[in-house]
Formats: structure tokens, C-alpha cells, sequence
């Protein structure tokens, strides 16, 4: 990691240390100009960030670039995380997180459901509330950001699913959680890209599920071997999974291939061997757009309305799109692909 990295990470810490010791931020809301670029000037504002893991080397990117974009602008922040990774615990986080009456939170819920009443709460105590990552429910957000677009994540996955069969044989998908809303949209937009006849002589066998925990994700992909022999591919869209299952197969010696999203950090000892190649977004460029995403909406920049436009800093400009489950997002980027050709070079950045 750069020192620049290790200093925003510290100070991120210390203000975070500041705010969870009791220091109490009162904050009035307030117009401000109704260009689409957040105000960095204000610095009346308290933002939080709610990460559903505990222990996630994908999630300290996130907060590496929300903690960026909120140190340079001056403003206080919180960067929250579950003890448990259990959805009781992100109920308690945003509880407290009324109570300290924060600007704007930023969730990636545990269980998009099971969380809607409590973030419903919060805007009714008017907070401003976005997700990132995994989507909040339509009813308890005002705006969300998508990694990828879906129909894209699913044509992309199943052509290097397709690939690495050499279109034809049986294949296993490990997702994170049955009950996350993106891998569940992402895994039911690859069964319908199945359905074109290019993809008929390739059989799903399992869709089974790690938990975004790394031992559980290993133990399944342990299980996925043993239980079908002829197994010639696993898709895992989750990158604690594909980390997990990387490790699975290259202990096992296994001839099963890997492709799904994962961090260049952690699979470059596996690219060109168990993993031919992958793909993911940035997940640093993810916090930074939350951190703008979070800003826009609190100073009323945007709304969440559709055809809306806000700047997101050097990410550029970005526009309030129509989402599948009826609410409204922005798409962060199309996917990027690494392979042995490019992954020594991105190893080094996440």
C-alpha cells in the first residue's frame, strides 16, 4: 500500500475513533445551489458509511475512496461496521446512527428486507439514505448505485463460463447470500442469457452460497468438488467467494476452472492457472462515488429522480437511470477483465 493510501487510511480511523467515542454532531439541513456538483465548502455535515462485514479486504478499498472524497472535502464521517455481519447488528448501526441525527447514510444491506423498516425510520427522521454495492430496498432509499449493469454482468459471466467449458459440460455458481439482492439479479439475468441456444450444452448443477465468509465459501467449493467429478467450472460473482474458491481448487489439484468477481490482490497467485481470468469494477472508484453520491443528495443537489445529473469528482458525470426493482440508480462502470497480461500491474492497486 502507497504511503498517500496509509495516510487517508489513519485519518479515516481517527475520525472514526472521534465520532464512535461519543462526540455528538448536530446538523441542519439545508439548500444549497442547484448545480449538480456537491459543495465541499460546507462543513456542517456527518456522513456514514455502513459495510456489512466486519473483516473484508474488498470493503477497505470501499472506505479507502469514501474516505478520500470526505477528508478532502472537510467533513466529519463515520465508517461503520457490523460485529457479527448480521442484519440485527446493521439494525443497531443505523439506530444509533438516527440518534446521532448523521446528514446522509450510505448502506450495503446484510438483507435489503429485513432492513427496509429501520431505514424507513431514519428518512422519516430526515435523514438522507442511498445504498452501494447491494441495494436497499426502493422503499428505503432514495437512490442507489449499481457496480454494473446486470444484463452486462450476466452476458460477461456466462461467455467466460462458456469459454473456459469449451461450450459444453457442468458447471457450479457460488454466490455470497440467497438472500443479496445483486448476486440473486446478476445469477436470474445469466439463466435468462442460458436460455439462447449457444448456451444449451452447458448444465448448472448448484447455485451454493458462502455468506461473504471466507471459510464457509471454501467449504462449499470443497463440497462442489467432491460432490460432481466432472465439474469443469465454478463462477463465483462475490470476491470473498472467489478468493475462497481459489484456494479450494488449487488445494484440492483440482482441473476445475474459476471465473467471477475478485480482487486483483488476491487472485494474482492464482491467474493463469485455476483462473484463466476475471473481472471486477473498482471498488475504490465505488467509495468515491458514494462519498459524491452521499454529498449530492444531502445539499439537494439531486433527489433520486429520474434523468437527474450529478459530478462524481474525476470519476466525471453521472446520470439517475431506471433500476429493476422499480427505484432509480447510477451505474458505476462496466466490468474490467484481468488476466495473466494486466494482473501484476493491478495486483499492486486493490
Amino acid at each position: 500500500m502507497t504511503e498517500h493510501r496509509v495516510m487517508r487510511l489513519l485519518a479515516a480511523v481517527l475520525c472514526m475513533s472521534v465520532f464512535l467515542c461519543g462526540c455528538t454532531v448536530h446538523v441542519t439541513k439545508k439548500k444549497t445551489s442547484s448545480s449538480g456538483t456537491p459543495d465541499i465548502s460546507i462543513r456542517d455535515e456527518m456522513y456514514a458509511l455502513v459495510l456489512p462485514n466486519r473483516e473484508s479486504a474488498y470493503d477497505d478499498l470501499i472506505v479507502e475512496g469514501f474516505s478520500g472524497v470526505m477528508e478532502s472535502a472537510g467533513y466529519e464521517f463515520a465508517i461503520e461496521r457490523p460485529d457479527d455481519s448480521s442484519v440485527m447488528a446493521q439494525q443497531q448501526i443505523v439506530r444509533r446512527l438516527i440518534s446521532k441525527k448523521v446528514s446522509c447514510i450510505a448502506i450495503a444491506p446484510i438483507d435489503a428486507e429485513a432492513m427496509e423498516d429501520i431505514l424507513q425510520e431514519a428518512m422519516e427522521a430526515g435523514i438522507d439514505v442511498c445504498s452501494f454495492d447491494r441495494p436497499a430496498s426502493p422503499k428505503s432509499r432514495e437512490l442507489t448505485i449499481s457496480n454494473l449493469d446486470a444484463d452486462d454482468v450476466a452476458l460477461t459471466l456466462m461467455d467466460a463460463v462458456f469459454e473456459m467449458a469449451e461450450g459444453t459440460g457442468q458447471w457450479a455458481i457460488l454466490s455470497a447470500s440467497s438472500v443479496s439482492v445483486s448476486q440473486n439479479l446478476w445469477i436470474d439475468r445469466m439463466k435468462s442469457v442460458m436460455k439462447d441456444d449457444a448456451y444449451k450444452d452447458l448444465d448448472l448443477l448448484e447455485i451454493a452460497y458462502g455468506n461473504d465468509q471466507f471459510q464457509v465459501a471454501y467449504d462449499q467449493t470443497k463440497a462442489l468438488l467432491q460432490n460432481y467429478p466432472d465439474l469443469k467450472v465454478i463462477c463465483a460473482p462475490t470476491t470473498t467467494g472467489m478468493a475462497a474458491a481459489a484456494k479450494a481448487i488449487a488445494d484440492a489439484d483440482a482441473a476445475v476452472k474459476l471465473t467471477g468477481f475478485g480482487l486483483p490482490s488476491e487472485m494474482a497467485e492464482y491467474v493463469g492457472t485455476v483462473c484463466p481470468y476475471f473481472y471486477l469494477w473498482n471498488p475504490v472508484d465505488l467509495g468515491t462515488l458514494t462519498a459524491y453520491l452521499s454529498a449530492a443528495l444531502y445539499q439537494n443537489k439531486i433527489t433520486g429522480a429520474l434523468g437527474e445529473k450529478f459530478k462524481a469528482g474525476n470519476l466525471g458525470d453521472y446520470e439517475v437511470t431506471a433500476s429493476s426493482d422499480g427505484g432509480t440508480e447510477v451505474v458505476l462502470e462496466h466490468p474490467m477483465k484481468f488476466n495473466a497480461d494486466n494482473i501484476g500491474k493491478w495486483s499492486d492497486v486493490f
